[in-house]
């Protein structure tokens, strides 16, 4: 959480549209125009998309890798641009997928 944290005070000291923090019940979430994070994510944390998928209510779910640093983060965006940070953390690993009956 401290990763956010950093990230929150970076957006809002370099940007001149000022984020909305969201609560969602005990746990704050940073969010954002789109544009604005995913500059962040790329330029100051060197993190690519790996993986996405859409969830419910028609928002993507994303999941941004730095291979170089390991850091990552999942994001999730609405329909109207507005970008969330879910998690984020250090040490990613990519698993291969196990082969289905090959645990028999």
């Amino acid at each position: 959480m401290k990763r956010i944290a950093v990230f929150a005070w970076a957006i809002l000291a370099g940007s001149t549209a000022l984020p909305v923090v969201a609560q969602n019940q005990a746990v704050n979430m940073l969010c954002a125009d789109r544009s604005i994070i995913v500059g962040e994510l790329t330029g100051r944390y060197g993190e690519e998309v790996h993986g996405m998928g859409l969830a419910n209510q028609n928002r993507i779910v994303e999941v941004y890798v730095s291979a170089e640093t390991g850091s990552w983060t999942i994001a999730v965006t609405s329909a109207d641009g507005t970008m969330c940070l879910m998690a984020a953390g250090q040490h990613f690993a990519q698993m291969t997928p196990s082969i289905p009956g090959e645990n028999l």
